[in-house]
């Protein structure tokens, strides 16, 4: 939220508001995995991988583009692939 508030009106609009939504979809698909009965549960957490995907190359045109601090970016790549990380041994645990 803190990277969107600070983006140009152009980009908070359309790069940022994307950003945030893609975000809330993927918590969205979390909640919805830890509440589902065990066999649907892979189905909610494959949506919310492929929704953090699209965060991570969201923030990546961020990067590229220079419209906003690298440090913060950085900071929130680090965060979600931290997530990604224990997402991907939800799913693992699932497949066993």
């Amino acid at each position: 939220m803190e990277i969107t508030n600070h983006l140009e009106k152009r980009w908070r609009y359309s790069l940022g508001q994307s950003l945030e939504k893609t975000l809330l979809e993927f918590l969205e698909n979390l909640v919805q995995a830890k509440n589902a009965p065990r066999p649907i549960k892979a189905g909610y957490l494959l949506k919310g991988s492929a929704d953090l995907e699209i965060a991570r190359l969201k923030l990546r045109l961020l990067l590229e583009f220079g419209l906003s601090n690298e440090t913060q970016i950085f900071q929130v790549q680090g965060k979600l692939e931290e997530i990604g990380r224990m997402l991907g041994g939800w799913i693992k645990s699932l497949n066993t």
